[in-house]
């Protein structure tokens, strides 16, 4: 898959985000090592603690079908700013590919690309 197929894929997730009480949709596209692509958008919960990240549900979505290694996330959302995934999301993507790259997004499409390790220097590894 191209960057830009990966970034479009990340956008259309965010016309199936449910996010009744933030109002600020989240879509991701994850690829992982062996050029397989899951997508996720957020899905919010009335108990908060039940809500999920578009960044983790695309990469429970891979683990749960066996994939382990990804190469790359475009994570988008309707902002002026680039979307960066949230602290608890940088660490479960740390858990499966430190060094994997985060295409962050805005809602005009812009990108601005960086390491995962750019992101979360200094996460908990075993």
């Amino acid at each position: 898959m191209t960057r830009e197929e990966l970034k479009s894929a990340a956008m259309a997730m965010l016309d199936l985000a449910y996010c009744p009480y933030s109002h600020f949709p989240v879509g991701a596209a994850l690829e992982c090592e062996d050029g397989t692509v899951y997508t996720g958008c957020n899905v919010e919960n009335g108990a908060y603690s039940g809500c999920i990240c578009a960044e983790r549900t695309a990469i429970v979505k891979a683990v749960s079908e066996g994939k382990r290694r990804f190469r790359r996330i475009a994570v988008a959302a309707k902002t002026k700013d680039y979307c960066t995934p949230c602290g608890e999301c940088r660490q479960v993507m740390n858990e499966f590919s430190p060094d994997m790259e985060v295409i962050c997004m805005n809602e005009a499409g812009e990108d601005r690309t960086l390491t995962l390790k750019e992101l979360l220097p200094f996460g908990f590894e075993l």
